[in-house]
């Protein structure tokens, strides 16, 4: 698995600025938007779940989950920037994900900021 694989975030020049920060240095908050997110649930897959209980007997990393968690937390991102740029934001602040088990059948991931209108100082 190359780089790629356990990474995620933008690009250099995005349309709609995602930053965990509350302001970014140089520009100025027209007009908050408001709370946006993107959520996105994945099912247990019983083939990962046996070969993480496996892999856990020796130790090391689950590369197979691992792979999993980076591509569902980039899908909730993407539904964050598509619900921000629908909106009429360019920035989302204070970005953050938030995981947690949903009824013993999946992972919920659910990624929040708020969306801005920001322009240059």
């Amino acid at each position: 698995m190359g780089i790629d694989d356990y990474g995620g975030g933008q690009g250099p020049q995005p349309d709609v600025l995602v930053v965990t920060t509350n302001d970014i240095p140089g520009m100025r908050v027209e007009r908050v938007i408001g709370e946006v997110f993107g959520l996105t649930v994945r099912s247990r897959h019983l083939g990962s779940q046996i070969g993480a209980g496996l892999k856990s007997l020796v130790g090391g990393e689950l590369r197979g989950l691992t792979k999993t968690l980076v591509e569902t937390r980039n899908q909730a991102m993407e539904r964050l920037v598509e619900q921000a740029r629908a909106r009429g934001a360019n920035a989302v602040l204070a970005f953050r994900f938030d995981v947690t088990e949903a009824a013993d059948v999946g992972t919920e991931v659910c990624a929040y900021g708020t969306a801005v209108i920001v322009t240059r100082e």
